[in-house]
């Protein structure tokens, strides 16, 4: 649903003002819903103001301003922190992926940079040899497939 614009808010609510009916009477006279005149008059009443309040929706970060600060420290110090860490270190009372979302918010990377040692585990797998003609030896024949066998031969 599109928002109404500042004009009709502001005509909706001097309606109301002038008694020029019943607040289902002004929202059939405007062709809006009856919660929408309750909404205006209640933001009128709250903060004085019929404007757009889109900048104030959505969820509201909790973690940010207490521990804005000090994450930054803590990441200055530790870069390679993971975010279980980061949370443990500094007893955070939020999830996990909250503090994903205050580090992205701050502009902060947490991962760890390539320039760091290499795991100490080998390779998962042995290499399959070189490619080409050689690999081709043991290949099915063409127009089969090793999952399904051959009708026996009758006798």
């Amino acid at each position: 649903m599109k928002t109404l614009s500042l004009d009709l808010r502001e005509r909706i609510v001097a309606a109301y003002d002038a008694q020029e009916g019943t607040r289902e009477e002004i929202a059939g006279r405007f062709r809006v819903s009856l919660g929408i005149v309750k909404k205006l008059l209640q933001q009128r009443r709250k903060t004085n103001d019929l404007g757009h309040r889109h900048r104030y929706s959505g969820r509201k970060a909790k973690v940010l301003p207490e521990y804005g600060e000090k994450l930054a420290s803590l990441i200055a110090a530790q870069p390679d922190l993971t975010l279980t860490q980061i949370k443990e270190k500094l007893t955070m009372p939020c999830t996990v992926p909250a503090v994903h979302y205050a580090l992205v918010a701050l502009g902060l990377t947490y991962k760890k940079r390539l320039s760091m040692q290499p795991n100490k585990t080998g390779p998962m797998s042995r290499s399959r040899g070189s490619s080409g003609e050689q690999g081709k030896v043991n290949s099915p024949p063409a127009g089969s497939s090793s999952s399904t066998n051959r009708r026996p031969r009758p006798i």
